[in-house]
């Protein structure tokens, strides 16, 4: 049974010690491919499915305040385990009562393991049995973060999906390292799982992985599915790999992990293979793309990015689009943007709420249709607004293929 939800989308928690700390139930399918549509109960909030998480690396989305994803209704954002146990640190955050109240955020939030750190600071990390041995980028210091330290961080952040600490190695990388950290991934799961000191109100995700070998990822879900969490992740793609092989692994990893937990697909956030990830079965996604790209002039529509930097909008006095109801169209035209983007740091900002307006608002449209059973229309009617020459390339056409939506 869901959480009750509050006006302000924040689930009453009266009942919180009676109730697992994270239920998750399929509200309806698409009849031709994959997609699902979920609502996901944690302790702050009731998240709908399939869904984008902005990302907060520090605590903050870069220039975006709370209040303004509570004005879009966004359910649920991220932090990151690695940079925030840095500074802070774990201290400061047990004195605040955690990061909800830190960064006075009342809805749910998701904690990356610092596993991603691993590929990102690889100049700076040495990778054992025990951990990871990092430099800190801020004071050159040794940091150890094994799984029992990540479980600790993220304990004292107090965020409702905290993910283990997984063994991540780049998606190019081949030969036994692959396997060496897939199996490690399993190892570092249950030391993760022993260390959990917060379960009736956090709920650790395992993270699929096993680079692009098929045979790879399905002894890690095999494996990992034993254990009896409350979701599951996919982890170590968007890093290098065609989109061919990325697709295809989605598409086996959807097939193995349970129905009836929430499947995350880690860092994905371009918009086509949001739309292309959830027909083949995916529930929730992160990307910093939409504020780390509003950094550099440039606003997501449906036609794809434009750049407001390009003279062509000096004296364009439509908002980035037509029809999105989110402050910065009401307010602002395209040539004011262009005349503020990447020179007024309130720029940044601006955009970046209608990014993220734009990507919820791709999800909400994307619920719909699954549940009034014309998703596969949707992905057709949005393939020719994207492509609008008819040029879809050939693995969003190959994956859609492979769950009977034909373009």
């Amino acid at each position: 049974m869901e959480s009750p939800t509050l006006p302000n989308g924040t689930a009453d928690s009266k009942d919180s010690n009676k109730t697992p700390p994270l239920q998750y139930r399929v509200a309806a399918k698409c009849s031709v491919t994959k997609a699902r549509v979920g609502v996901m109960s944690v302790r702050h909030a009731d998240v709908d499915t399939p869904v984008f998480m902005p990302v907060g690396t520090q605590g903050t989305l870069k220039g975006v305040l709370p209040e303004q994803l509570l004005a879009l209704d966004c359910r649920i954002m991220l932090g990151n385990t690695y940079h925030l146990g840095m500074r802070p640190g774990t201290t400061v955050l047990e004195k605040a009562g955690g990061l909800h109240s830190f960064m006075g955020w009342p809805r749910a939030l998701l904690t990356d393991s610092g596993g991603f750190q691993m590929v990102s600071l690889l100049q700076l990390a040495e990778i054992t049995e025990q951990g990871v041995c990092f430099q800190s980028p801020y004071d050159g210091s040794e940091c150890m973060l094994t799984p029992e330290r990540s479980m600790e961080i993220q304990n004292a952040i107090g965020a409702d999906i905290m993910m283990q600490l997984d063994d991540v190695v780049k998606t190019t990388t081949t030969g036994p390292r692959v396997e060496e950290a897939m199996h490690r991934t399993i190892r570092w799961l249950d030391r993760s799982i022993a260390a959990h000191g917060r379960d009736n109100d956090q709920s650790i995700f395992p993270i699929v992985q096993g680079g692009l070998q098929p045979d790879l990822r399905r002894v890690c879900a095999a494996e990992l599915t034993k254990r009896n969490t409350r979701g599951f992740a996919v982890g170590g793609l968007s890093g290098g790999e065609s989109k061919d092989e990325f697709w295809r692994t989605v598409h086996l990893c959807t097939d193995l992990l349970p129905e009836d937990k929430p499947r995350y697909l880690m860092g994905v956030g371009f918009a086509a293979d949001l739309v292309v990830c959830v027909a083949l079965g995916v529930d929730m996604f992160d990307c910093v793309f939409p504020t780390r790209t509003a950094r550099f002039g440039c606003a997501l529509t449906r036609v794809g990015q434009i750049n407001l930097k390009q003279r062509t909008f000096a004296k364009d006095m439509r908002p980035i689009e037509e029809d999105c109801e989110c402050s910065t169209c009401r307010t602002y035209t395209r040539a004011y943007l262009h005349h503020i983007v990447t020179v007024e740091p309130v720029a940044c900002s601006i955009v970046s709420v209608h990014n993220v307006a734009f990507q919820l608002r791709l999800m909400s449209d994307m619920r719909n249709a699954i549940q009034e059973d014309r998703f596969p229309d949707f992905v057709k009617s949005y393939m020719d607004v994207r492509f609008p020459d008819g040029t879809v390339p050939q693995w969003i056409r190959d994956a859609l293929a492979a769950v009977n939506v034909h373009l």
